[in-house]
């Protein structure tokens, strides 16, 4: 079970970088002038990060806890899964939306 907690660790947070990556993807693949799309490619994972830093990473300045947590979360993960679906990567979106799931409700059951 220690094996499978430390994993599900892993997979935490990979997929907090995943939603990083789907945002970044959905940036890049917009069809409009160069700099906007190096502007919405980077910038939109930047918003992400300082999101992160202030609300959801074990550091923030303004911890989030309960339902409000849950709502932070679901708005993180579910920006990652319709970036995804945006950038018309549906297979992906469908992928990432079942990973975060389960390794989410892993992380609830086993007080993450």
């Amino acid at each position: 079970m220690k094996t499978a907690k430390a994993f599900n660790l892993g997979v935490l947070f990979l997929i907090e970088l995943g939603a990083l990556a789907a945002v970044g993807c959905w940036g890049f693949t917009r069809d409009v002038a160069t700099p906007l799309v190096w502007l919405l490619g980077l910038g939109a994972p930047a918003v992400l990060i300082v999101l992160w830093a202030l609300f959801g990473s074990q550091k923030a300045s303004y911890k989030t806890r309960g339902g409000v947590r849950v709502a932070f979360e679901l708005l993180w993960f579910g920006a990652g899964v319709a970036a995804l679906v945006a950038a018309g990567a549906y297979a992906w979106a469908i992928a990432f939306a079942l990973v975060c799931a389960v390794s989410k409700t892993l992380a609830v059951v086993w007080r993450q």
